[in-house]
């Protein structure tokens, strides 16, 4: 079914990677396009080395596999700043949106993509 949904463009993420029961062999039995960094290795992440470290190798596995990923749980311009710094494809949290009713996605959206 995953496969099917791949070859109609659709893309499969992996949530909360590193936790739970993710495991890596989802990586190499599915076909997986977004590792999702959980927010347990984001919310000390400028001041735990091994948070950053665990972020940095998800970052690198990633890449490696041609993937991206997305940081959960970003509510810091440091957590921000440091993830970019690993080359963190996509981000989400407080710091941009709390959640919003779907009709009000364009306004946020559209502050978001104004240049500071």
């Amino acid at each position: 079914m995953l496969k099917r949904l791949r070859s109609l463009g659709c893309g499969i993420s992996i949530d909360d990677f590193g936790t739970g029961y993710s495991s890596l062999s989802y990586l190499k039995n599915f076909p997986v396009t977004v590792l999702k960094i959980d927010r347990s290795f984001v919310r000390d992440l400028a001041h735990n080395s091994g948070d950053r470290a665990i972020a940095q190798s998800v970052v690198d596995l990633a890449d490696n596999l041609n993937m991206r990923t997305v940081a959960e749980g970003v509510e810091e311009p440091e957590q921000l700043e440091i993830l970019r710094q690993i080359g963190c494809t996509y981000i989400q949290g407080f710091l941009f949106s709390r959640p919003i009713p779907a009709d009000q996605i364009p306004t946020v959206v559209s502050r978001l993509n104004r240049p500071a």
